[in-house]
């Protein structure tokens, strides 16, 4: 019996040291270090990467207490490419393309995203009923516009961003915990130029010090009123990337929620170049041809 609790104090003495270095690590990071890694996580889902989402979106209403859709949600389900590019691959160039709802298939959207404050985000969509691309506004500080819609979704352009670092103050506004988790609760408060751009004044995070995973993010306007909140669940390691599965935004303004769910995430994809350009979204026989050859490297 003494031998027996000898031994577990040595097992919970060891643990306890592997764990200090690594508590006393996350401790030392810096605001700018923890975004900073929050960011590499977020590149790494949409580096050499194809990936299946599907998206939902409805009115909601409060019933019970609990947050709950107030009509039948639209659904859309969607396949992603992307990879990395630039210095530490921090740009990322990304194909969206829409498969459900039947009548909208074939409706695709080419992100650029640029880790350099000095190069706007570029994105594009394309209408395949009306066979055009469109160019969409990266974001907006005037109230009667909004930056492009995910597919007509509450996400935006600007609410998938990465990068531009330099152009946020950034502070640590406390260590609490959320959905059970512990987590650094940080600010972003973009600088003048920025903020010309951006429709929040101020962005606060909740980020996981284990995972680096967003598990909620408030987003206020001008006025310090919060407009949008994101809620992050359902964490999984996904091949060796930690991620949210279910990703819900709330327009508070307008009462409408979007979920997007990762249903697969395959990274280590091949992807040619020229898969990510304006061809992909106007030539169906190009696109389909390269999607087949992506899709045979995971099956």
């Amino acid at each position: 019996m003494e031998t027996q609790k000898f031994r577990n104090k040595l097992i919970t003495l060891f643990a306890a040291l592997i764990l200090l270095p690594l508590s006393a690590a996350a401790a030392e990071l810096s605001p700018r270090e923890i975004m900073e890694k929050f960011e590499d996580n977020q590149r790494a889902t949409s580096n050499s990467a194809l990936s299946r989402m599907q998206i939902s979106t409805c009115k909601f209403g409060v019933r019970e207490g609990k947050i709950t859709c107030a009509e039948r949600p639209r659904v859309k389900s969607l396949e992603s490419v992307g990879k990395g590019y630039g210095p530490d691959l921090k740009d990322t160039k990304s194909v969206a393309i829409l498969l459900e709802p039947a009548a909208e298939r074939g409706i695709g959207m080419l992100s650029f995203s640029y880790d350099d404050g000095a190069r706007d985000n570029e994105s594009w969509l394309y209408l395949s009923a009306l066979g055009r691309v469109k160019r969409i506004a990266s974001g907006s500080s005037d109230d009667e516009t909004e930056p492009g819609s995910l597919f007509g979704s509450e996400f935006t352009t600007e609410d998938q961003d990465t990068g531009k670092l330099d152009e946020y103050t950034i502070n640590v506004l406390e260590e609490t915990t959320e959905s059970g988790r512990d987590v650094w609760k940080i600010e972003m408060i973009p600088n003048e130029e920025r903020a010309r751009k951006s429709r929040y004044s101020r962005t606060v995070n909740y980020i996981d010090k284990e995972r680096f995973v967003a598990l909620k993010v408030e987003m206020y306007d001008q006025y310090g009123k919060e407009i949008k909140r994101m809620l992050g669940s359902r964490v999984e390691l996904m091949n060796d990337i930690w991620i949210a599965r279910s990703t819900t935004i709330m327009n508070l303004v307008t009462n409408r929620l979007s979920n997007m769910a990762f249903l697969e995430m395959h990274t280590g994809i091949e992807v040619d170049d020229e898969f990510l350009t304006q061809r992909t979204l106007t030539d169906a026989a190009f696109r389909e041809t390269e999607l087949e050859k992506l899709r045979a490297q995971i099956d």
